[in-house]
């Protein structure tokens, strides 16, 4: 439910691709992500060496897969799994408010302890999910347009050396 999967590709070759991305860093909101080497693929990972707060922050992996003379990378983020837990008890909490509601509303018929209970489940969930767009769901926008962008970069760069190669 928290994992996004984006695809994207490049006309440049896997290898020089991996190269230039592992070992970068990314810094956003003050908060630091290391690109490592992870077997076969790209893991982007947060650093929590001065962690000052407690945000949910993304797992990213990034694939890369030979087409040709292209290069198609696949960007996979995920939530760790205890944290997701935690979302998942508050989307738990708010269906079980939304469900209660409406099996006072057809027991005891009385509209008022319906509409509070509604009212709570939806305020519950709508700042839940204010806060997942500004915080998970943000990170994972700007790790993804990061690593789109840089692959832009390199893409550019290799393709103004073999022009001045061919001049």
């Amino acid at each position: 439910m928290f994992t996004r999967t984006r695809q994207y590709q490049f006309s440049i070759p896997k290898e020089l691709l991996r190269y230039r991305l592992v070992g970068n860093h990314i810094t956003i909101h003050r908060r630091d992500f290391t690109v490592l080497e992870n077997e076969q693929s790209i893991s982007i990972t947060p650093t929590i060496e001065n962690e000052s707060g407690r945000t949910t922050l993304p797992i990213t992996q990034v694939e890369l897969k030979d087409d040709g003379n292209k290069t198609e990378m696949v960007i996979t983020s995920t939530m760790h799994t205890i944290e997701a837990g935690a979302q998942m008890l508050i989307m738990l909490f708010c269906v079980f408010f939304l469900a209660a509601s409406l099996i006072l509303l057809y027991v005891g018929q009385d509209i008022m302890i319906t509409v509070s209970l509604c009212s709570i489940s939806f305020l519950v969930f709508i700042f839940f999910l204010i806060r997942l767009q500004l915080g998970y769901f943000d990170y994972v926008r700007k790790i993804r347009s990061y690593v789109k962008h840089t692959g832009d970069e390199i893409t550019t760069d290799v393709r103004k050396q073999l022009f001045k190669h061919k001049a």
